[in-house]
């Protein structure tokens, strides 16, 4: 993609002025200076980033991003296809392995986490040994194992203290692309509502774990489903300070979507819509404000910023992001980004907004591979880096699914 600077191809959402002199100029102030998309990663196998969008893939100094490595390219993996967890070095670009793990999919990776920022050198990631789905903390210079928790984790809060668990064998049962094979848990396959499985707060230091609302206590609060169906949770994040947690309930065989929030206490427990709204892909701006997909008054899916237990319900980018995307918010809260699932011609877009004006830039597409659909699709996932100076996405516009980054300056 050749370098973009600030006043072309952009969208600005707000009227600007008559004078395209000083439009020009203005809209040079909206956004920072785009750089060409580097490649991270090359080779024979496929590489992508090791956890879910919106989730930091770097150190705190920026030096490494988590990957995963994999053969597996044009099917869903299983227990018996261990991808190898490494490093990219950002100078280098060198892949260095770190382990394997037999507990990963296409979407969410095995979700490896950063634990804090000192020492920036302990991560965790989910595994499947004996028989079971575990988590691992290591060193990432040592190349040595901290410790192994007898469950995996799909949150971190941050400050790397705390975690968040849920069910993957379930997951694999209602939606395989986000579940992991080898039955490393009790799915409950023949209970709609268990009462003693559903969000799970675990204390990475202790091992410890609290479940904190279970899949019964929000059988009132979801659409009905058949006998034959099942509820289940999936894509937990915690808020900016730790203090809550939101996820979304869904079910088969309608997959119904209801968005919750509940602070790490259990305590006010909240539906963030009306039913028939829905929801998919969301964020945390602050500890308050959230951001998620979701069908806008029943009219338009739409992205749409919120604060938890109030209507105050906004649309996001005038109208020009009025599609499913997995946005996020810039640490700094300055920016956010968001991307497209691919059109017509198998193009998938990023776009930057300005949180100040909601000015949106274009920064590039990226021509799907064939082969890549269902539950191996190449979805571009864009995430943030510690500084907000740079977005991370994985793209198969080369033919091979591998690893980018779009680097900002100017500030």
């Amino acid at each position: 993609m050749k370098k973009q600077f600030i006043g072309l191809f952009v969208i600005i959402s707000l009227l600007g002025t008559s004078c395209k002199q000083e439009k020009e100029s203005n809209q040079q102030d909206q956004f920072p200076e785009v750089s060409e998309t580097v490649q991270l990663t090359d080779g024979p196998k496929e590489h992508f980033f090791a956890s879910y969008y919106g989730i930091n893939s770097w150190s705190a100094n920026q030096r490494y991003a988590t990957v995963l490595e994999t053969d597996v390219r044009h099917r869903l993996p299983s227990e018996n296809d261990p991808a190898t967890l490494g490093m990219v070095d950002m100078q280098t670009k060198e892949f260095t392995p770190l382990a394997q793990t037999r507990a990963w999919n296409f979407q969410q990776g095995c979700m490896a986490h950063w634990l804090g920022t000192s020492p920036d050198s302990l991560i965790i990631f989910n595994d499947l040994r004996d028989g079971n789905f575990v988590s691992v903390v290591m060193n990432i210079h040592t190349k040595k194992e901290v410790r192994t928790l007898p469950f995996p984790v799909s949150a971190v809060a941050p400050g790397g203290k705390k975690a968040v668990s849920i069910n993957f064998a379930r997951l694999r049962v209602t939606r395989k692309d986000y579940g992991y094979g080898g039955n490393g848990q009790d799915p409950r396959e023949d209970e709609r509502f268990p009462e003693d499985d559903g969000i799970f707060l675990v204390d990475l230091q202790t091992g410890e774990k609290e479940l904190l609302v279970s899949l019964a206590g929000i059988k009132d609060q979801v659409p009905e489903i058949p006998e034959d169906g099942l509820e289940y949770f999936n894509h937990t994040l915690f808020s900016k300070d730790g203090s809550k947690i939101m996820w979304l309930a869904r079910a088969i065989p309608e997959r119904n979507t209801t968005a919750f929030v509940v602070n790490i206490d259990g305590s006010n427990l909240q539906k963030c819509f009306p039913d028939g709204w829905g929801g998919s892909h969301f964020d945390w701006l602050d500890d308050d404000t959230l951001m998620i997909t979701a069908n806008y008054k029943e009219k338009v899916f739409s992205h749409i910023m919120f604060t938890a237990g109030k209507n105050d319900y906004q649309r996001l980018g005038g109208g020009l992001l009025d599609y499913d995307g997995h946005g996020t918010f810039s640490p700094n809260g300055e920016w956010f980004i968001t991307d497209t699932y691919p059109n017509g011609l198998r193009e998938e877009q990023l776009f930057l907004m300005n949180m100040d004006n909601q000015a949106v830039l274009p920064l590039g597409r990226f021509q799907q591979a064939s082969g890549y659909r269902a539950g191996w699709r190449c979805d571009l996932h864009p995430r943030w880096s510690p500084e907000s100076d740079m977005v991370g996405f994985n793209s198969t516009h080369s033919g091979k699914r591998q690893v980018y980054a779009i680097k900002f300056s100017n500030q």
